[in-house]
């Protein structure tokens, strides 16, 4: 079972200290058009995850000691990603559910859409 979060439980952690990463896989151009802004946020394209593997990820990431809340722009992406690191070992990461789109939708119309 794929470990998964809600949009919700995202925006009720994102309004706490909590440490944890809110990863990105979008391309560079998508968060022009719709952004996160957290100081936890970190970006890590998907096709750089593609060309480089884990070295693409930064050391808070790798050293897997915080959880890590993968987003992309429907949930696609972020899945495949959250499956993929758990493949390689990784644990405590979370797939937010519908990505930035139901975040916009459901929580923060200011966020953008596309």
């Amino acid at each position: 079972m794929l470990p998964e979060i809600t949009v919700t439980q995202l925006s009720e952690k994102l309004k706490t200290d909590e440490k944890f990463i809110l990863l990105d896989v979008r391309e560079l151009p998508e968060l022009d058009q719709a952004k996160i802004e957290d100081s936890r946020l970190e970006v890590t394209p998907t096709s750089r995850l593609a060309a480089e593997g884990p070295a693409a990820l930064s050391e808070s990431v790798r050293a897997q000691e915080i959880p890590v809340y993968i987003i992309c722009h429907h949930g696609n992406r972020s899945m495949q990603v959250t499956m993929w690191l758990a493949r390689h070992g990784y644990k405590n990461i979370f797939n937010v559910q519908g990505g930035i789109d139901a975040y916009a939708r459901q929580v923060d119309r200011s966020v953008g859409f596309y």
